[in-house]
């Protein structure tokens, strides 16, 4: 016979960023290997935990835990992740060249590298490879390794434009100098330097790609200005060198806004808090709280900490991390989150989590991390230009070669070819999607909803159906009272004795019958010798009176009148639980609970549908009367009830087969497996829930189901955007080449038209930045 072990993942193995890390699969396949029957992943309130199965003749309780967390600490010293900030990065083919320089290193096991967000996300095995070699190697590629809170300086921050301006500068002054005669030497001077100037950049790049084997849009354009300047066309060259790096630099100070938006977030926590230790107040960094710390917070300030609300009582405007529009009353015991702004309140907040495990922090990670996972959009357009670039080079060379062997002039030949070299170079396509998944992961984020990657971004905007469960996504998660029918006509008397009676039950249903009293301002009597019958509800002497209470099995046996009758037969057809309330031998009445819709559930359905969302689906373990009542209260389309947690990933797998791309909406916890079958995963509430953010794809912050239209809404935009600057980037280089080869259009036209139509998709992408939620 085996025995079981649950340990919390992030203690026995802290360095992994989440479960689906390959050191998971690792500590698993280890610990099997070492004479476990089986290792899984469980899921327990707000934590991941390591389920061992062992044999207990084997192996004693503390052998096991010993050996999971030497098995975790071996494999975190072993293989390592980080997420490393890149500078220097002035094109997307910087990426590429990154990533494959590093992921033939060995040792490296991933290696993924976002232009966008100047992120790499690594993961190595510093056993055969270390950190500082790593980084020896993006230095001799002419990068450098930033530390997350470096701020650039103006001059570095700005390199690209200033090489840009001089050579734009130098080139004025040499076409200048030849227009008013002066010596072919100086103006030739004058046009090397705007030469130097204007493709520094592009040429590094270009060798670097070389060097990896690769060709990219930067040899375009070096081999362009260089078959210009061979033919005497210095101008044009250092023309096309100079709105290239211009190019460049206005775009790369574009995506800077982008990034600067996610960064943001990051500046939200305050730096320092006010402690409580040894009786006085100190001041002490944000990074040196420690759990169980007390945090004194004045009103206006921002929180330091996640924590709870020790003492006090104050609205706080937790918009930073949810988005929620109005602030939230905090009370003693409630959660409060870092980098949200206190109200008008003094409060004491016990810090529950450190700096860098608070709910902003790892929004502000996931973000980071989110801008390196490739959409599908951006895999294809890398695919494309594998093969485009080269295609390209060639065609330019059979195009140099041939028209001179049936009588062309070689001049004229080369010269087209050049001009073509610009025409085909695809700069805006190489940007177009990235920039348009980093705005809107952006946009996102400040709208408290947390999508961790472009693949996510683009899916939850080809959507045509979504499934709920119901407890706590689509209902509050609490029964409630919804009918009070009195024989005698008088509610409050017959809810004033259900509360007595059940004032003194800690059961959900008796809390919702008191605070349903207290609702409406009624008091009552303490009720006596309280005999709670397990299952079916409870007795007691409430004024000298015998009061029975609870659902109909508690009066088994005795003949219900036929008003009562009815009653229990209509509010049961709707779903509803039943209590029976009974004097002596005279029945006074029904209470009916419910566990009720949140409020602005129908209109949430009524915007998705709107949005193009073809069938809404509820997956429920409740019984098909309670899910139709429900389901018919709020409007969804269709209901899947009486479903274990492995029923209802059978019908997201039925769901997807019947209507495509499907998304599931859930609480993070137990609905993780349906989740992980779903097009898309959706929790709700990642702001309270590690979980949550951890097993979806995609978090709502704030514990609202009103984002889910913002999130379905920005991704199609998203969509539109990346749709619009493909068919400008691709119809710009489908115009441009046969108006460059019939020689309709010269370099400097090309040039012109090539990069603004890179700066168009970029501007359009940051479109995305302003998005209003239509709501």
């Amino acid at each position: 016979m085996s025995e079981k072990l649950a340990l919390d993942l992030p203690v026995v193995l802290p360095d992994a960023p989440d479960e689906r890390d390959a050191c998971v699969g690792r500590l698993t396949r280890l610990l099997q290997a070492e004479g476990m029957e089986k290792v899984h992943l469980i899921h327990e309130g707000e934590n991941s935990r390591l389920c061992l199965h062992y044999d207990p003749q084997r192996f004693s309780v503390s052998r096991v835990r010993e050996l999971a967390q030497a098995t975790g600490a071996r494999i975190g010293n072993r293989f390592h992740h980080e997420t490393l900030r890149i500078d220097g990065m002035d094109c997307t083919t910087c990426a590429t060249v990154i990533e494959h320089a590093l992921q033939r290193m060995d040792g490296v096991l991933e290696a993924s590298v976002s232009y966008a967000g100047e992120r790499l996300r690594l993961e190595f095995d510093s056993e055969k490879i270390g950190r500082p070699a790593i980084i020896q190697r993006i230095q001799a590629f002419g990068y450098s390794v930033l530390e997350e809170d470096h701020k650039a300086g103006w001059l570095t921050e700005h390199r690209e434009l200033i090489f840009s301006s001089v050579g734009g500068l130098l080139l004025l002054a040499g076409w200048l100098t030849g227009l008013a005669g002066a010596p072919r030497s100086l103006s030739l001077s004058l046009l090397l330097g705007a030469y130097a100037a204007g493709g520094f950049y592009a040429l590094r790049d270009a060798w670097q790609s070389l060097r990896s084997r690769r060709f990219d849009i930067d040899t375009l354009m070096i081999v362009a200005a260089a078959g210009a300047a061979a033919l005497g066309a210095w101008e044009e060259g250092a023309l096309l060198l100079f709105l290239f790096s211009l190019g460049h630099a206005l775009e790369h100070m574009a995506m800077d806004r982008a990034r600067k938006a996610i960064e943001a977030l990051a500046e939200l926590a305050p730096k320092t808090a006010s402690v409580q230790r040894g009786g006085v107040e100190i001041k002490v960094r944000v990074e040196e709280l420690q759990r169980s710390d007390r945090v004194v917070v004045k009103p206006g300030q921002r929180i330091p900490a996640d924590g709870l609300v020790a003492s006090g009582s104050s609205a706080v405007d937790q918009s930073p991390v949810t988005g929620e529009s109005m602030p939230v009353d905090k009370q003693p015991g409630d959660k409060v989150f870092a980098g949200t702004v206190n109200g008008e309140g003094a409060i004491l907040v016990e810090v529950t989590k450190l700096a860098q495990e608070s709910t902003l922090a790892r929004m502000v990670e996931m973000v980071a991390t989110a801008q390196t996972q490739k959409s599908p959009t951006q895999r294809f357009t890398d695919r494309f230009e594998r093969i485009f670039v080269p295609a390209v080079l060639i065609g330019v060379g059979l195009l140099i070669a041939l028209p001179p062997l049936f009588g062309f002039p070689f001049a004229e030949s080369f010269y087209r070819a050049m001009a073509i070299l610009v025409a085909a170079s695809p700069c805006a396509l190489a940007i177009a999607t990235p920039s348009a998944v980093l705005s809107g992961i952006a946009r996102a984020a400040r709208g408290g909803v947390l999508i961790k990657g472009g693949e996510h971004l683009e899916n939850l905007g080809t959507l045509t159906a979504i499934a709920f469960d119901k407890t706590g996504t689509l209902t509050v998660g609490k029964p409630k009272v919804t009918d009070v029918v009195a024989l005698g006509g008088d509610e409050d008397s017959l809810l004033k004795i259900a509360a007595a009676a059940e004032s003194r039950s800690a059961h959900p249903l008796a809390q919702a019958v008191v605070t349903e009293a207290k609702r409406r301002g009624l008091s009552w009597n303490e009720a006596r010798q309280v005999e709670a019958v397990t299952g079916k509800g409870l007795r007691a002497d409430i004024e000298g009176k015998k009061i029975a209470i609870g659902s109909v099995k508690l009066f088994d046996g005795e003949v219900l009148p036929e008003t009562i009758k009815r009653e229990v037969e209509r509010l049961g057809s709707e779903g509803k639980t039943i209590m029976l309330i009974q004097a002596g031998d005279q029945f006074l009445g029904v209470l009916a609970l419910a566990d009720v819709p949140r409020a602005a559930v129908r209109g949430v359905l009524e915007r998705l549908h709107q949005l193009g969302i073809r069938k809404t689906i509820m997956l429920t373990g409740d019984n098909e009367h309670v899910g139709r009542a429900i389901a018919n209260a709020v409007g969804l389309d269709e209901v899947k009830a009486d479903l274990l947690p492995e029923d209802k990933v059978k019908a997201m797998e039925e769901l997807g087969q019947r209507y495509g791309q499907v998304a599931m909406v859930g609480d993070g916890v137990n609905d993780a497996p349906a989740m992980a079958r779903a097009t898309v995963g959706i929790a709700m509430g990642g702001a309270g829930t590690d979980v949550a953010l951890e097993t979806a794809d995609v978090a709502l912050m704030a514990d609202d189901l009103g984002k889910l239209p913002f999130a379905v809404a920005l991704s199609r935009a998203s969509r539109r955007i990346i749709r619009q600057n493909l068919w400008v980037s691709l119809g710009v280089v489908a115009i441009l080449i046969p108006a460059t080869l019939f020689g309709w259009a010269g370099i400097g036209v090309a040039v012109l038209i090539h990069e603004g139509s890179t700066m168009v998709v970029v501007i359009n992408a940051l479109r995305l930045l302003g998005f209003k939620n239509a709501d």
